[in-house]
């Protein structure tokens, strides 16, 4: 039986552990050979010394399960590294068909409390990270178009968060960079659906070194039942985009936990206002403005927290 992703390469980042890991072991079950890719860093908040024994296990996992696997320990927000990362998947397989985008880190604090280091840490790991690796796959894509003199197979799967839907309070720099990763991602497909090739980005929720805190409430799983925050939930979805099904999905936001997929629609315009005279004064914007947001209920903003099944206050 030739499965759907037979013939085809994948990179994914930050594949050493949780919901990395759970998307290359998929992909490679699903016929893909894959570049784990990990820094290594024990900390969850990108401290201590790298190490390659995370992405080295996992590949080491894959070909014990007799698919086909190579590790990568760079730092994918180095652009050198992230280029040489691509590079290994070319010279290795020949060609690079899936880009999964993964990687991160957390560094928590609220927006009076936080460093520059704080901020640039994460912004650059997680949204500089994913500009890096797209650069240059989608680099490789389109000199491949150019020489086929016409589509190639390309998928691109981002990683966002829906810390950035809910607006997350203690996360500024997370839910920053979760939603310059939507904007990242949106405009990526735009550009390379003539060269065939899609972007999509992915909301997971699932338990994992980097939610322990946040999911320590939520009930364990039974002894042989499967957790519903394990991040072997979110992986189908990332192998269905990375397959030629989803050919026509493409530029789409989509949140994935247990069991569940939610297709996000894009914000709508909630109401219109327009100056009498071409231009507003700041008298008119106060009668037109300050009635429809006294009308609106309290403690409303443009965040969603009942994505996340919380109430407003």
């Amino acid at each position: 039986m030739v499965q759907p992703l037979e013939g085809l390469s994948a990179v994914v980042t930050g594949a050493g552990r949780g919901l990395g890991r759970a998307e290359a072991v998929e992909l490679a079950r699903l016929g893909a050979s894959v570049v784990v890719n990990d820094y290594g860093q024990p900390g969850r908040d990108g401290t201590g010394a790298a190490s390659a024994g995370p992405a080295e296990e996992v590949a080491a996992e894959i070909r014990e399960a007799g698919g086909k696997a190579v590790a990568h320990s760079g730092d994918v927000a180095d652009h050198a590294q992230a280029r040489a990362l691509v590079d290994l998947a070319v010279n290795t397989y020949g060609k690079l068909d899936v880009l999964v985008n993964n990687a991160g880190i957390l560094r928590d604090r609220m927006i009076f409390s936080m460093s520059e280091d704080e901020w640039d840490s994460v912004v650059r790991v997680h949204l500089k990270g994913h500009f890096n690796t797209v650069r240059f796959a989608s680099a490789h894509w389109r000199e491949r178009s150019k020489a086929a003199g016409g589509p190639v197979y390309g998928r691109i799967v981002n990683t966002s968060s829906e810390a950035f839907l809910a607006g997350s309070a203690g996360q500024p720099n997370y839910a920053a960079a979760k939603g310059g990763i939507v904007g990242l991602t949106t405009s990526t497909a735009l550009a390379l659906a003539k060269y065939g090739v899609t972007a999509n980005v992915i909301c997971p929720r699932a338990r994992t070194r980097m939610t322990s805190d946040v999911f320590a409430g939520f009930a364990e799983p039974a002894d042989g039942e499967l957790d519903p925050l394990a991040p072997e939930h979110v992986a189908p979805l990332v192998g269905y985009l990375a397959s030629p099904a989803a050919g026509r999905v493409n530029g789409q936001l989509l949140v994935v936990h247990g069991g569940v997929v939610a297709v996000m629609e894009r914000p709508r315009i909630a109401a219109t206002f327009r100056a009498a005279a071409g231009a507003f004064s700041a008298a008119e914007l106060d009668g037109a403005l300050t009635p429809y947001f006294a009308g609106r209920p309290p403690g409303e903003t443009f965040a969603a927290p009942e994505v996340l099944g919380l109430k407003r206050d």
